[in-house]
């Protein structure tokens, strides 16, 4: 989805009206005291009108200067916390410090509207945004999955108080695509267990990709069926190993994993009821060929 500035229902002309002249107006800055902001001048407490300041943030953002933008949006929402700029200044700043990649400080101003204005329109961009942050600062699958999990929470919410919005499909998108990482989190710590000669603790990851219903949509299945196989041939489980084997190759016959494991439980003296159908287009070889 393409990032862009919350709407609001007034006109933007509105926004500007008397800005544009106020605009060529001189504004004051200071350098902070010693040990703050890295010397980055900042705006010095002076009453400005709010016209100057709002257009002023404006423009500072319309010229990808985001830090800047958020002095004057914050001086829009110090100054006049009331008015109607208020409101407009603090989705500025949700959108600012994002595009700055200051997630943490883009979650603050919008957990700020949510709380000042729940029952606004405009909320439903700051609920969005604030799931967003967590979504972008998802690591890797060995590293502690806390954003990825607080993501997704976040974009269910989305989902569930504003369907068929914009916001809610393009949440719908990034939960498939934060489940699938969750399940190549337990994905993950089963193969560790695995290769720690942990089996029964492997087990119990591996089945949790498989007894999830979001996590059964991911690409990580297949993989889960195939070493449960292998963890259950280990501990002499055959009648287990085929059962998942058998499961494996009835939902995805032409998966690689299903080629292995049809090889390990034959090698066990097995006979899986479905052979391997060869390699089979996957859903983003069809979209993309080529």
């Amino acid at each position: 989805m393409r990032f862009v500035l919350p709407t609001f229902s007034r006109s933007s002309s509105a926004l500007r009206r008397g800005g544009l002249i106020l605009m060529a107006a001189a504004v004051t800055l200071t350098l902070p005291a010693c040990g703050g902001g890295a010397g980055r001048p900042r705006l010095a407490y002076e009453e400005r009108p709010v016209e100057l300041l709002y257009n002023t943030g404006y423009t500072r953002l319309q010229s990808n200067r985001w830090s800047d933008a958020v002095d004057y949006f914050q001086e829009v929402e110090r100054q006049h916390p009331y008015s109607e700029w208020s409101r407009r200044a603090i989705l500025m700043q949700v959108y600012a410090h994002y595009q700055n990649g200051s997630y943490e400080e883009s979650i603050a101003a919008a957990d700020r509207f949510i709380s000042l204005f729940p029952g606004s329109p405009s909320a439903a961009y700051a609920f969005y945004m604030r799931a967003t942050c967590h979504f972008e600062q998802i690591v890797d699958v060995g590293r502690d999955q806390n954003q990825a999990q607080q993501a997704l929470d976040g974009l269910r919410d989305v989902a569930r108080r504003y369907p068929g919005s914009s916001y809610a499909t393009d949440a719908t998108v990034k939960i498939d695509m934060v489940n699938d990482q969750l399940a190549g989190k337990e994905m993950s710590i089963g193969r560790y267990y695995q290769r720690a000669n942990l089996p029964l603790a492997a087990i119990g990851r591996y089945k949790a990709v498989i007894d999830n219903e979001a996590y059964q949509r991911t690409s990580h299945t297949p993989e889960a069926l195939y070493r449960l196989v292998e963890v259950y041939l280990s501990l002499g489980l055959k009648d287990e190993a085929e059962r998942n084997g058998s499961v494996l190759g009835f939902n995805y016959p032409g998966s690689p994993w299903y080629s292995q494991a049809y090889a390990l439980l034959t090698e066990q003296g097995e006979q899986p009821g479905t052979a391997p159908t060869g390699p089979r287009e996957s859903w983003l070889q069809r979209i993309i060929p080529g």
